[in-house]
């Protein structure tokens, strides 16, 4: 399986935003998160359009971008064309979730789709055609530094079996929220393969560093 770090930016020294993210690249990390949060679908607002188009210019990873936002589906061109490389969008969000994956494919960048601790893994069941990954929250969404929500390890196992059994194993399942040193093992060994982490990346002990032990969980398991 191919194991991806994708570092969120959201737990970043935002005064030190390319510099940080440069060394999260520098280190190791394929992708980076980023998370849009609108104060409406989450109580938080983030950042959106120009921050991302300024921060293109300072790497080449993966820009995986989060969408935390109501009706994401008027966005997805401008997302795209700010630097967006994956665009996941909240099932919980979006009123026709297959049109806004059409959207995502049309402006020709990789489709997710995302679903809370709470919402069951069948609401997905009728767009698996269009997606490249299954972002499962395992913290509720909207803030960074919260507790993995333990629940959702048995959800990303039944999401593993899910995709194999409907016949797209193909599809990444990334997690988002909590993890860490601490609890990387068990969302690995439950099926995931493309892992956020913020304030487990972006903290005091150094970005080169954090990256590094990610790398070395993943590179001990292929």
């Amino acid at each position: 399986m191919n194991y991806i770090l994708s570092p969120s930016i959201l737990s970043c020294d935002f005064s030190r935003l390319g510099e940080q993210i440069v060394q999260a690249d520098q280190a190791g990390a394929k992708y980076l998160h980023i998370d849009v949060m609108d104060g409406m679908f989450v109580p938080e607002i983030s950042f959106g359009m120009p921050v991302i188009r300024s921060i293109r210019k300072v790497t080449d990873m993966v820009f995986d971008v989060h969408l935390m936002i109501e009706e994401p589906g008027r966005y997805i061109e401008a997302f795209a064309d700010a630097g967006a490389d994956i665009i996941t969008v909240h099932v919980e969000a979006c009123k026709h979730l297959d049109r806004t994956l059409q959207q995502i494919r049309q402006a020709g960048k990789k489709a997710g789709v995302v679903l809370n601790p709470a919402t069951p893994i069948n609401t997905i069941e009728y767009v698996l055609d269009k997606l490249d990954m299954v972002l499962l929250m395992t913290v509720n969404p909207g803030f960074g530094g919260q507790k993995y929500i333990d629940a959702v390890t048995e959800k990303i196992t039944a999401m593993r079996s899910f995709l194999d059994e409907k016949g797209y194993p193909e599809i990444d399942i990334e997690v988002d929220g909590g993890v860490n040193m601490s609890t990387i093992d068990k969302v690995l060994d439950a099926g995931a393969n493309v892992i956020v982490a913020g304030s487990a990346v972006f903290n005091q002990n150094g970005i080169e560093k954090n990256v590094r032990q990610f790398l070395d969980v993943f590179e001990k398991r292929t």
